[in-house]
């Protein structure tokens, strides 16, 4: 429609770039109508290692995990990493190819796309939050988070110096909350008031997070995005077991603010 935004265009509710990056609630949707934008349904995770310079022929894993209505688009992401490679990635704009793509589930994975052959196979290797927190254990009494990449809470319209265990939770809960609203149609059954006010009883009984600045440059605004966010470790103590599946999902989609840049991704431990 050769529009500059989405917000005007006609096609918005029938678009799926809208739908993926552009994401807005429906018309008529009454939970979290207020915001102009909801979460998107992908998160796009940086390799480990920092290093920002590649040479040629060197490789470059990421990983990419889509979320609900959003795997069915998975045969688009293909063709747009194809296209990013003939663009180049950086302020040099360096070519690449998109080599191969696995699918990975919870225990098998299988290979999705290869650039020998260039087709894209039908592999459903989805699952549910039910699965993936089948294994989390039921009761503990302390557990230590660890943010592996920084982690952008906000509380109140603002940045806390320290992750307090009930910014840290709400921030997963809400995030989940409207990942399965949106996005899987299938709104949470849960005591919402009651969890929030006994996650204030959880305490911080170790906090070894600091504040790491991380910017990227948006092509699209023209300028760079300041990113940072708390990485480090956070010991929590208390009665934790009712939080531990949210937790446990939220490490996984991430939380936080800039989770599509992989921003907010962190893993739980049981002490």
């Amino acid at each position: 429609m050769r529009e500059q935004e989405c917000g005007p265009c006609i096609l918005r509710n029938q678009c799926h770039y809208a739908y993926i990056f552009e994401t807005a609630p429906q018309s008529g949707t009454q939970a979290l109508s207020k915001y102009e934008s909801i979460p998107r349904p992908f998160v796009l995770e940086p390799p480990p290692d920092p290093k920002t310079t590649y040479a040629p022929g060197e490789k470059l894993d990421f990983h990419l995990l889509l979320i609900g209505r959003a795997i069915q688009y998975f045969p688009y992401f293909i063709v747009v990493f194809r296209e990013m490679g003939v663009v180049g990635l950086g302020s040099g704009r360096r070519p690449f190819i998109l080599e191969e793509v696995t699918a990975l589930g919870l225990k098998q994975e299988a290979q999705a796309y290869s650039c020998s052959t260039n087709t894209v196979r039908a592999i459903d290797l989805s699952y549910n939050g039910a699965q993936l927190t089948a294994q989390t254990l039921p009761q503990a009494k302390k557990i230590r988070v660890t943010f592996e990449t920084p982690v952008r809470l906000v509380d109140d319209g603002r940045l806390p110096p320290a992750p307090e265990f009930h910014i840290f939770f709400r921030q997963a809960m809400r995030r989940i909350s409207a990942m399965a609203y949106f996005h899987h149609g299938q709104p949470l059954e849960a005591d919402y008031v009651g969890l929030t006010e006994r996650s204030r009883q959880v305490a911080l009984v170790a906090n070894k997070t600091h504040w790491q600045d991380w910017e990227r440059y948006s092509r699209r605004q023209d300028q760079r995005i300041k990113m940072g966010g708390l990485i480090g470790e956070a010991t929590y103590q208390g009665n934790l077991d009712e939080f531990l599946p949210w937790l446990a999902l939220g490490g996984h989609i991430h939380i936080g603010k800039n989770t599509v840049s992989g921003l907010g991704k962190y893993s739980m431990t049981v002490l």
